[in-house]
C-alpha cells in the first residue's frame, strides 16, 4: 500500500501480505456499521458508472423502505481485506533532497525494529 500526500511532502509505504476477510468477518463488520451505511453499500456498486446522483439516491430510498423493519443482508459483492504488514516506511520531504526516511520492519521473532534510511 502506498499513501502519498504530495502537497505535504509525505508518504507512507507498507509492504506485507493481503488476505481476503472471511464471510464471518465481513458479516461482523457490515452489521457493526450504521443502518444507512449498510443500505448505501447495497445501493452503490462501488466504481460502477451511474448517469446521475438521483439514480443512487433513488436506489437508497427504495432500499430504506424495503428494509425499514428488518435486517439488512450482507451483499455477496461486499467484503474487505486485511493487510499483515512486514514493513512500513515513513518518508518526509526535506530541503535540498535531504529527506527523512524511517523504516519499521519485523525481525525474525515478529518484533518491530526501526531504522533511519538515507534519502
Amino acid at each position: 500500500m502506498h499513501f502519498p500526500w504530495h502537497p505535504l511532502e509525505r508518504q507512507v509505504h507498507i509492504t506485507g501480505v493481503a488476505e481476503k476477510l472471511t464471510a464471518m468477518e465481513n458479516m461482523k463488520y457490515f452489521t457493526s456499521r450504521p443502518k444507512e451505511s449498510q443500505l448505501a453499500a447495497i445501493a452503490s456498486r462501488q466504481s460502477s458508472r451511474i448517469s446521475t446522483r438521483g439514480v443512487l439516491e433513488g436506489k437508497f430510498l427504495e432500499l430504506k423502505q424495503k428494509f425499514a423493519k428488518g435486517e439488512i443482508p450482507v451483499p455477496s459483492f461486499w467484503g474487505g481485506y486485511r493487510i499483515r504488514p512486514e514493513s512500513i516506511e515513513f518518508w518526509q520531504g526535506g530541503e535540498h533532497r535531504l529527506h527523512d526516511r524511517f523504516l519499521f520492519s519485523k525481525d525474525g521473532q515478529g518484533q518491530w525494529e526501526a531504522e533511519r534510511l538515507a534519502p
